[in-house]
């Protein structure tokens, strides 16, 4: 790791960290009022962590924890019976275990269609996760919680000014640690505490979320459990009806046992024991949880069915603020085109405009609107600044990103809008949705509490990092030009950060760059958040071995190239879309993440047949809004696959991360060949002729090119790169044959298939020229200043 980045914890210091919050729920008691002196417990809690002698009083409870920890698995249900009757304490003990966030994170934040308020949706968001939450376990104390330390005083507010001052919390805050949290990330919390706050608890997660949005959905839940299930998973009383290991080896290959301890494999007890483990606690939650989202609480009956639902009626002849959801309460006549807001929408306004540092524009939100609300914005840490910090950390990136070390700083630029994204790359934007692949089926094996810790703090910081890497290599501070808008046109010669960070949040990332940049930022992310969890911890690396043949499958640019001795378990797979900055960007969501599910779902196939561990990207190019109307794949289906046999698909993604880089180079080489722009959109038309037809105007127009260097190198890099025969030493430019997988082989619905690349790369053209350099208008402005 490079000096000054952010590190995970280790397994001991999150088993130290977890320790500490066991220990501290013990010695709590089961009352709302602590067995032993409040004053004792921070002492306990201080002695643990410099490792120091606690105090008499409560070192029983410390050796329960221990003596949990040292505890053999019973491998027999009577060694189970036995262990339980040698230890009636642990036994008897029991731990509260809550689990809540957000939920329909994406209607909340895209309901409104302007950045604006979709920035300042997720920026709330995000405060009451990665802030907030912490908060009311007193985070600023703790490193972990790097947003809380920025705003202690924030921190203590929410707990005087709100959590203690609410009559259904009142002594919730002094109950709570930062040891506790076990993951605050991704727009969850999950969290032990005292078992008499458990459901106290889930209730102020989600009030937390509906005071502060007023109509985002949230839920949460909380059990109770007993302190040795934290080891062995659910346990039945009496203990001699749990189902245990023989049991299991009996009934292993029942469907109903399969659908909770997975597919019967070789290593049965192993199998076992990542199930009936803290896991098994886990996964009740998170169907709780469910159920309570959906409306069921047979297991909450002792809390109100979603106990602060957000309802907002709008008065049929009422002005409407102007998204038209909800009553208009108040016109700004600050703003440009005086806007009517609804008090959720000056919620969402004010939090993107605090976020993105735009101090210029918020004195609308004055001493009367602040009365009218009845809200305070509190405080928010845009990513930008996050980003900042980092490359603070990082001096060869930072020089890299801002090679003329230009004081962005001074001025905090950052872009307020699509069109000054778009104005780095000829009034293009992209929409990058990234999402990490195989985290459900890892999270099953994890055992115990501080392996959940361990493990969702190395994916949370190994997706932020990624991010700022990719960013700082591809892109470069831009200088607005040409901006004729009446609200942004005073912005023309500013400096900005050329992107837009919607949210970073566990595993997802939501991002908005420059077009002509898009498929490298994404390739960097996904190849770094591996690098990254490998460097952190070597238990995420697995060897790759691949056939020759099964590498020619996988990859269809230069497969020998890609063999990777060592993989990564996890891996990020991403949806890319290239569009105008003006198309609607509810729309473009939409189909962003739907290319983010085709690539997942291409990643998912290459595991099961190749075992491919590595990412993939999916992307499409949309240059008018009316270019398409239905989902992609119907519009791939019924616009770009003609043919019966063979059937001819006028596309190839997705791509795995080594081809988008082949695809690049590819689109480099095209370039500089020089052809002839009327030529490329001949060949392209002539696809639809059929194979043979398209495969000899190919040849005629590549041997007219005049330029003998260009020629060998489009040869290099796309004939004999991506249109090689499967079977001699011809190729099929520019075709390339799609090798089925055994199952399609074996299928009588088999037709022989052939794809080809150059339809993509012609949609590509426009932005081909600024794939590897710095910005024409980024270069030219540096030589003005």
């Amino acid at each position: 790791m490079t000096n000054g980045e952010t590190k995970p914890p280790t397994s001991s210091q999150a088993s130290k960290t977890i320790s500490i919050g066991l220990a501290w729920c013990l010695a709590w008691g089961s009352d709302e009022k602590p067995q032993v002196d409040i004053a004792v417990l921070q002492q306990m809690r201080e002695a643990l962590q410099v490792g120091k002698q606690v105090p008499e009083k409560v070192r029983s409870y410390v050796e329960q924890v221990q003596k949990l920890d040292k505890l053999d698995y019973p491998k027999t249900l009577e060694a189970l019976k036995t262990l339980q009757a040698d230890n009636q304490t642990l036994w008897n003990a029991k731990i509260g275990l809550a689990y809540g966030g957000a939920t329909k994170i994406k209607q909340y934040v895209f309901e409104a269609p302007k950045l604006q308020d979709i920035r300042g949706a997720s920026a709330l968001l995000d405060r009451i996760n990665l802030i907030d939450l912490p908060a009311f376990f007193h985070g600023e104390e703790s490193e972990r919680f790097e947003q809380c330390q920025q705003f202690p005083e924030y921190c203590q507010q929410v707990r005087d000014d709100w959590l203690e001052l609410e009559q259904n919390f009142q002594g919730l805050s002094q109950a709570l640690i930062p040891e506790l949290i076990i993951y605050s990330t991704g727009g969850n919390i999950l969290a032990f505490c005292p078992v008499a706050y458990v459901q106290v608890l889930a209730d102020a997660i989600e009030k937390r979320y509906t005071h502060e949005t007023l109509i985002a959905n949230s839920c949460a839940v909380g059990q109770p459990f007993r302190f040795l299930e934290l080891k062995f998973g659910l346990l039945k009383n009496p203990i001699d009806q749990t189902p245990w290991l023989e049991w299991y080896r009996e009934n292993a290959n029942h469907y109903l046992v399969e659908a909770s301890f997975g597919k019967a494999t070789e290593n049965l007890t192993n199998q076992f024991k990542e199930r009936k483990s803290f896991n098994e606690l886990v996964r009740q939650l998170a169907v709780r949880f469910n159920q309570r989202r959906s409306g069921d609480d047979r297991f909450s009956s002792e809390r109100s069915s979603r106990r602060y639902p957000p309802m907002f009626e709008a008065h049929p002849y009422g002005r409407r603020d102007t998204n038209e959801k909800r009553s208009a309460v108040r016109q700004i006549d600050s703003l440009p085109n005086q806007p009517w807001f609804s008090d959720v929408e000056a919620r969402k306004r004010i939090s993107g405009q605090k976020a993105k540092r735009d101090n210029q524009n918020t004195s609308w939100y004055d001493a009367n609107t602040r009365h009218w609300l009845g809200w305070e914005p509190g405080e928010f840490q845009s990513w930008v600044t996050r980003y900042e910090r980092f490359l603070g950390k990082h001096p060869a990136l930072s020089a890299q990103y801002n090679p003329q070390n230009r004081q962005l700083q001074e001025n905090k630029k950052e872009a307020r809008s699509l069109r000054e994204i778009g104005n780095a790359s000829q009034g293009f934007v992209a929409y990058i949705y990234a999402d990490g692949n195989s985290m459900g089926q890892y999270i099953q094996t994890i055992k115990t509490a501080e392996a959940y810790k361990a493990f969702s703090e190395a994916v949370s910081i190994a997706t932020e990092h990624a991010v700022y890497y990719a960013l700082a290599e591809h892109l470069a501070p831009h200088r607005l030009h040409g901006l004729e808008d009446p609200d942004n046109k005073h912005r023309n010669g500013d400096w900005i950060h050329p992107f837009e960070i919607l949210t970073i949040g566990g595993d997802d990332v939501m991002l908005m760059v420059p077009a002509n940049k898009a498929l490298a930022i994404a390739k960097t992310l996904s190849e770094q958040f591996e690098n990254l969890l490998m460097a952190q911890n070597s238990e995420f690396s697995e060897p790759q071995q691949f056939s020759r043949e099964s590498l020619k499958v996988i990859h269809r640019y230069h497969p020998a190239n890609a063999a990777k001795p060592i993989a990564c378990q996890l891996s990020m797979s991403a949806g890319v879309l290239i569009t105008a900055q003006d198309t609607p960007i509810y729309y473009a969501e939409d189909l962003t993440n739907q290319l983010l599910k085709s690539a997942k779902k291409h990643a998912k196939k290459l595991k099961k047949e190749y075992g491919y561990l590595g990412g993939t990207i999916d992307f499409l190019v949309m240059k008018a809004v009316t270019m398409l109307s239905s989902q992609v794949s119907e519009f791939r289906k019924s616009g770009l696959e003609f043919g019966e046999r063979p059937k001819l698909k006028l596309y190839s993604a997705p791509y795995t991360l080594h081809e988008i880089g082949g695809l690049l180079e590819t689109a480099e080489a095209l370039k500089q060949a020089e052809f002839p722009r009327s030529q490329l959109y001949q060949i392209r038309d002539l696809l639809q002729r059929g194979k043979r037809t398209a495969m000899l105007n190919y040849r005629y127009f590549w041997s007219r090119l005049s330029n003998k260097d260009a020629k060998a190198e489009l040869k290099e890099k796309f004939e004999d790169a991506w249109c090689q025969a499967k079977t001699n030493d011809g190729n099929l430019v520019p075709w390339s044959f799609v090798t089925p997988t055994e199952e399609e082989r074996r299928s009588p619905d088999y037709v022989p298939t052939y794809e080809t690349i150059w339809r993509e790369l012609i949609d590509l053209y426009p932005f081909i020229d600024e794939v590897t350099a710095r910005s024409e208008s980024e270069t030219s402005a540096s030589l003005e200043v």
